[in-house]
């Protein structure tokens, strides 16, 4: 179900950006980019076990947007592996940062 960087997803607003990600825990390398669908995806080698591989796709998200890690929160209630997250920060640079990703300029 891959897709192409314009089918990425992602809300603007005064405060950052939302958009939905696709996790992919367990993973042997960690990394940002590509998409699943309208879902920017996420690699990272944490397990899915007591919110282990959430925190580590905050961090992930993070450090590879150049924000800090308080600036990245996932939606709580989202149990799978399409979630909802939300970035505060400059909207306009995020967009430009996610689009990238998304084109598959993955970071890792």
């Amino acid at each position: 179900m891959a897709g192409a960087a314009a089918d990425l997803d992602f809300q603007r607003s005064a405060t950052g950006v939302s958009l939905f990600i696709h996790v992919s825990p367990r993973s042997r390398r960690e990394g940002v980019g590509g998409v699943y669908g309208d879902a920017l995806r996420v690699a990272v080698r944490a397990v899915p076990a007591a919110g282990a591989a959430n925190a580590a796709v905050a961090g992930l998200l993070a450090k590879t947007l150049g924000v800090p890690r308080a600036s990245v929160e996932l939606d709580a209630r989202s149990k799978n592996r399409r979630k909802r997250v939300r970035i505060a920060g400059d909207a306009d640079v995020l967009a430009t940062q996610l689009l990238e990703l998304a084109a598959g300029k993955a970071s890792q």
